[in-house]
């Protein structure tokens, strides 16, 4: 009998490291016919690259909110970097990068209007509060294909739950808190990886700093250049993996270290100064002007699924999943007078 092409792709999964996720071994909340020519996670991978969520990214905000140049980040080129670095890792180690990949681009599906600073106000609008993280996972679960889902694997779920820091620790003591497969620990080291590389690159084309105050120990341990910083990290996270004969997905002190240390850097001279108090209030009135007139007539906005939650769940599911055009062009709708000819 003839192998089908998925099995043949699963066949070769065998040789990957022990350690590693087999597609085959994966589960879903609901069972689903297999694909004669992909295997689950490539499925996942499709899934998320074809879902509207995903393609809004490309209008949302990673730190400067409607940047003047063309060369700033958004949330979805900051995606596309994390799932870059992402399957390089998992590439070297001989784990699954298929799984990497789509954790990768799914990470942050749920992120805000404005970024951070967004999420902070609309965190106010329910009363268990919001993080993007568990609102990522949220679009994939119920949001995406009209209330469907998207019915991804548990592996994928999981990584994508787990892989924010925030300035927490990037490996926590409690093991437990990790991602359960090495690759949705690998995806949760890359999006640091690349966000504190590409967030200074960034800050540094805005002005905000020069390349002579880019913290020395930054240059002497990682690199003087962003192509060169990345590389270092890697690097060093490769290694440092297999010598643990990857339990985990490990990186030495020295560079851990000076990662929370050019962190906290972006922290203190970048992400505070671009959330000055004058911009934040202009944030916030833009998000609670929007939330209450929706309130106010929510029908004409928001659709009935999921049908168990609350108005208030739906208008934040709404306003969440707004890109940052969107939702200044509904506001200048709202608050701008109307020209009557």
């Amino acid at each position: 009998m003839i192998l089908s092409i998925r099995e043949e792709l699963e066949n070769r999964e065998e040789d990957l490291h022990p350690r590693a996720a087999r597609s085959r071994l994966s589960s879903r909340v609901r069972e689903e016919k297999k694909s004669p020519v992909r295997t689950e996670f490539q499925r996942d991978r499709d899934r998320i690259l074809h879902c509207k969520a995903f393609r809004r990214l490309k209008h949302k905000t990673q730190v400067f909110i409607s940047p003047g140049g063309d060369h700033f980040r958004t949330r979805l080129t900051h995606t596309l970097e994390v799932s870059q670095i992402a399957r390089t890792i998992a590439r070297a180690l001989n784990l699954n990068e298929d799984l990497t990949e789509a954790i990768g681009l799914g990470h942050d599906l749920g992120h805000t209007p404005f970024g951070h600073t967004g999420e902070r106000v609309i965190n106010g609008f329910l009363e268990q509060g919001f993080k993007h993280y568990t609102q990522s996972l949220r679009v994939v679960d119920h949001l995406e294909s009209e209330g469907r889902g998207l019915n991804l694997t548990m592996e994928v779920r999981d990584g994508i739950l787990k892989h924010s820091k925030g300035q927490g620790p990037i490996i926590p003591k409690n093991m437990g808190s990790l991602p359960k497969t090495l690759e949705g620990q690998i995806l949760r080291i890359s999006d640091i990886i690349a966000y504190v590389n590409h967030d200074l690159d960034d800050a540094l084309r805005a002005g905000l700093i020069t390349e002579d105050e880019i913290p020395q120990s930054t240059q002497n341990v990682l690199g003087p250049s962003f192509a060169k910083r990345i590389d270092t990290i890697v690097i060093d996270v490769i290694r440092r993996s297999l010598e643990t004969g990857l339990e985990y997905i490990a990186i030495s002190d020295e560079v851990y270290n000076e990662i929370n240390s050019l962190r906290d850097f972006l922290y203190d001279r970048v992400y505070q100064v671009k959330e000055s108090t004058e911009e934040k209030d202009k944030i916030s009135h833009i998000l609670n002007t929007v939330y209450q007139h929706i309130e106010s007539d929510p029908g004409k906005y928001i659709s009935l699924y999921p049908q168990e939650d609350t108005v208030q769940r739906r208008i934040v599911d709404f306003i969440a999943g707004m890109t940052d055009r969107y939702i200044l062009n509904l506001f200048r709708d709202l608050t701008s007078p109307k020209c009557i000819f």
